[in-house]
């Protein structure tokens, strides 16, 4: 088989997955979940980092590079649908995002990598904030549209009578500003600067909430913001499906869409600093979106009365593996998403089945009268055990199943 006959393939799978009757009842579980209605937790299993596992360069056909991302993506449906069995919904459309090009913020950052994978450090470029902070300008963007049509009358031509081909992607990830915030700086000087300089450290985080303000506009007014409202990743995980927001006919507004910030890397400092040197420069950025979704792997529930006050769209809150369980769901009262993420530890090293469902059940007896999900995510590795995952799913399933 050739690259077009492979895609074509793995096409008709997606295309027969997608307009299954569990499907469109997946769609209207998460329509009722993320409107605060009553609804069973549903489950999400991301394998993220494990995909290499479960998919490895190896498993694929095609010869073009193109179309071995093409064919990396149905694939991933397919297994989604057929192996993990999450309350994941495969959409009848084949997506593809613009070509855009960024710039940085008018310094290099050297990197080094380690042998495993995703480990790094990094050279902090700022070394003296207030005499460095000058060099920092906004990022140039440009988007090359004779590229991204190439690319959709391609994909049009080799899988549209089958999939629809869509323009639907998501530009960005987290409006947090303290990644970028500890990649210039350093993460300890990050926090030190809260005591040694915060009048400095005040002008940068003022300077990187102009810059996404401007970045996140730039794609507004050029036309390049896609819905996010289906079966899209939202924020640090689950769908985003909701009616309550509507999507212009030809060009999406940020405040069609989910927002989404978090501030992982400042969950050591207090909820005062946090309070004085974050949280006042997320608001701006999420305040221009429909519906927000706060939080990933830090613990919040020493922030969360800032972020319930100060957030006025917020929606989904994260949950992570080691938070105060009972106190977030105390603090929510059933009036935000749950975003449960389970500690992907014993999934991930020994599978240890006792202590997996222990989990589970904690978060079951916090937070039964949540709007509740579960998500496995942040799985650098299955052990090339792939079934792991999916019997995560079925053991959630069974735990859900017993608290009813």
């Amino acid at each position: 088989m050739n690259d077009r006959e492979i895609l074509r393939e793995l096409a008709r799978q997606v295309r027969e997955l997608a307009d299954r009757p569990e499907m469109a009842a997946r769609r209207q579980l998460w329509l009722r979940h993320n409107a605060l209605q009553d609804s069973q937790p549903l489950i999400i299993c991301s394998p993220e980092g494990a995909w290499s596992e479960i998919l490895p360069e190896s498993a694929l056909k095609c010869v073009d590079k193109e179309c071995r991302r093409w064919e990396h993506a149905l694939r991933m449906q397919i297994h989604t649908a057929t192996q993990l069995q999450d309350d994941s919904v495969i959409e009848p459309f084949f997506s593809i995002g613009w070509n855009i090009k960024r710039g940085n913020y008018g310094v290099d950052v050297p990197y080094t990598y380690g042998e495993h994978r995703g480990s790094y450090v990094w050279d902090p470029p700022l070394k003296n904030l207030d005499r460095d902070l000058e060099r920092l300008h906004f990022r140039s963007l440009q988007v090359d549209r004779d590229a991204t049509q190439r690319k959709l009358e391609r994909a049009q031509e080799t899988l549209g009578d089958i999939l629809p081909v869509r323009l639907r992607w998501q530009p960005w990830w987290t409006l947090g500003l303290t990644k970028d915030a500890a990649t210039l700086v350093g993460l300890e000087e990050l926090m030190l600067l809260m005591y040694d300089n915060p009048a400095g450290l005040h002008r940068l985080m003022g300077f990187l909430r102009d810059e996404m303000l401007h970045f996140i506009g730039w794609f507004e007014s050029e036309g390049l913001l896609t819905p996010n409202n289906a079966a899209d990743y939202c924020g640090s995980g689950g769908l985003g499906f909701t009616d309550e927001l509507q999507p212009a006919a030809i060009a999406t507004r940020l405040r069609d869409t989910w927002g989404f910030a978090e501030s992982q890397e400042t969950v050591g400092v207090s909820p005062q600093m946090f309070e004085e040197f974050i949280l006042p420069y997320q608001l701006p950025l999420l305040d221009k979106f429909g519906l927000a979704y706060y939080g990933c792997c830090e613990g919040l529930e020493h922030r969360l009365d800032y972020v319930l006050e100060h957030v006025k769209n917020l929606r989904r809150v994260s949950v992570a593996p080691k938070a105060d369980q009972e106190t977030i769901a105390r603090k929510l009262q059933g009036r935000y998403v749950y975003c449960r993420k389970v500690d992907p530890v014993p999934v991930c090293v020994d599978f240890n089945e006792a202590d997996i469902r222990a989990d589970i059940r904690r978060t079951l007896q916090f937070a039964k009268d949540q709007p509740l999900e579960f998500i496995l995510k942040d799985t650098k590795t299955v052990q090339h055990e792939p079934a792991r995952l999916a019997r995560w799913v079925q053991i959630a399933r069974e735990e859900i199943q017993r608290a009813a």
